[in-house]
């Protein structure tokens, strides 16, 4: 496991801006620090026993079985004039919504569809064993986030140890944003599970970082910290995707509390 200090670079990307097509430069096994602090790092393979938790999510995710949001636009990549399908499904908690006349938090509806069960509960198992790959490669980092959640977030707003929610997508890369309804301080859990499909890696301009996201994988980033974008997804044979199943702690919940 290789530590890799980030620094600011100059560069001219601003929110909103689509992201292009960028190859990843982190590929391998890395803890990155900032002033010697760690804040997120990257594994190239996850551990078999959070594996098979994802690839039962995943199978799950795909199926009839579960709810989803659905979409359907192109990739991204400039000049690509292809359409390609996209949808996600979000679990555990969901932030007020005043425009959509839903001023509280509550939890996701898809938690109320019984064919969905199993979903639910692999995603919740990866969620806990997610806990315990941070705790094992950044054991600060852990602290630091469970102290944080059982100061800031009620038990029943929780998905797990770390985080309150969690969002699967499919096919869905990103133009450069920053997460800033997470709580300060917290990483994110990014796994990708990918077949016959390039692209989907998500690159930090501030720090000159794009991680690889190769079947597998494992990213843990504050999603908060810095404008970051993903980029684009293309199939390489039919049925080819990318998904991405993210684990997060957002902070609207700290002021409800029984």
């Amino acid at each position: 496991m290789r530590h890799v200090e980030l620094f600011q670079v100059q560069h001219s990307v601003k929110v909103g801006d689509v992201c292009g097509d960028i190859q990843p430069n982190i590929t391998e096994d890395t803890v990155f620090t900032v002033n010697g602090e760690p804040i997120g790092f990257y594994l190239k393979e996850i551990p078999e026993k959070l594996r098979k938790l994802i690839d039962v999510a995943n199978a799950e995710f795909l199926s009839e079985r579960v709810p989803k949001s659905m979409m359907n636009r192109t990739s991204g990549e400039q000049g690509l004039t292809e359409r390609v399908q996209q949808f996600s499904t979000i679990l555990g908690s969901v932030p007020p919504r005043p425009h959509m006349k839903r001023p509280y938090p509550s939890i996701s509806s898809v938690h109320q569809v019984p064919s969905a069960s199993t979903f639910i509960k692999a995603m919740l198992l990866a969620a806990e064993e997610s806990a315990k790959v941070i705790k094992d490669v950044a054991p600060a980092l852990y602290d630091k986030q469970k102290a944080i959640i059982e100061e800031k977030i009620p038990p029943k707003f929780r998905f797990g140890e770390l985080f309150t929610s969690s969002i699967s997508n499919f096919n869905i890369s990103a133009s450069f944003h920053r997460d800033a309804g997470n709580l300060e301080g917290c990483a994110n859990v990014i796994i990708a599970k990918k077949h016959n499909a390039r692209g989907g890696n998500t690159t930090v301009p501030d720090y000159g970082a794009t991680m690889d996201s190769r079947d597998n994988s494992m990213l843990v980033y504050p999603a908060w910290r810095n404008v970051h974008g993903v980029t684009p997804i293309v199939p390489t044979k039919e049925g080819g995707y990318r998904n991405s199943l993210v684990f997060y702690p957002l902070k609207a919940f700290a002021n409800h509390w029984d």
